[in-house]
């Protein structure tokens, strides 16, 4: 049973911590729930609509029906070109070893997510292909492609990932069967496969990798050290992982017991 914090008071060092890690979800992620926030946590749902009240006063977030949400776009933009800048180089090196995977004819389905911009770049080689994705930044940098037939998959626009979410995404892929899928992640545990900190991204995710016989994934080594809370895919359900020369020993190890071909780039 979820317990509250051994320490009350405003000035408590676990609810700092707390409502820091909160902050930094809601800044990252767009939305946070509250029941998924508490399970994380292991406090109570009372506990963390306070918390939510507390960082809405501090004008951290807008509270709404069940969580909060961000504040608007311009801040969403803004840690979206933080997050853009991150591990630049070996994004690059990931990206160009993806694209290595693609053939000319293919159909391939592009997740949301930095590392897969960076794989569009090289793939001017790899054309004609036939391009289904639901990432908006993906889609303006395929303009600079020729002989590619770009399908957007519609839905709720998420403006954290730059990415569409929601049950038109889902119906989309419904009727779709694609050969290759290129899986960003927020978060990648050894022992759960990709986690993702809210709901309605894991759920598009599960939906990409329904509509495609391989996974390939693409996440650079920092995506091992922090974890999820909402399972999205076990290593099992994964054809290739590729990632930079610091991914951890053991991490490297449980991919490879689990039947998964790993590239370090």
């Amino acid at each position: 049973m979820p317990s509250d914090d051994p320490i009350t008071g405003d000035r408590s060092p676990l609810m700092l911590d707390r409502r820091s890690r909160i902050a930094e979800l809601v800044r990252q992620r767009g939305s946070v729930r509250v029941n998924e926030l508490a399970e994380f946590f292991g406090v109570t749902p009372v506990t963390i609509r306070n918390d939510l009240a507390a960082l809405e006063r501090e004008g951290v977030l807008i509270r709404d029906h069940g969580g909060a949400v961000a504040l608007p776009t311009t801040s969403a933009l803004i840690a979206f070109e933080q997050r853009t800048g991150l591990r630049l180089e070996a994004k690059a090196r990931i990206g160009a070893a993806a694209a290595q995977f693609v053939n000319p004819g293919d159909t391939i389905l592009l997740d949301a997510g930095t590392t897969v911009v960076e794989m569009v770049k090289h793939l001017r080689q790899r054309t004609p292909l036939t391009v289904v994705t639901n990432a908006l930044n993906v889609v303006i940098e395929l303009r600079h492609l020729n002989d590619v037939q770009v399908w957007m998959l519609g839905g709720m626009v998420h403006y954290a990932t730059f990415g569409t979410l929601g049950p038109l995404v889902e119906q989309s892929l419904g009727h779709l069967v694609v050969e290759k899928l290129f899986l960003a992640a927020e978060s990648v545990d050894a022992s759960y496969g990709v986690t993702d900190s809210t709901s309605e991204i894991a759920q598009t995710k599960r939906a990409l990798a329904r509509a495609a016989r391989r996974i390939i994934l693409l996440a650079d080594s920092s995506k091992w050290q922090r974890r999820g809370f909402i399972k999205v895919l076990p290593f099992e359900s994964i054809e290739t992982v590729i990632t930079d020369t610091d991914l951890p020993e053991i991490d490297l190890r449980r991919m490879e017991e689990a039947g998964v071909r790993v590239m370090l780039v």
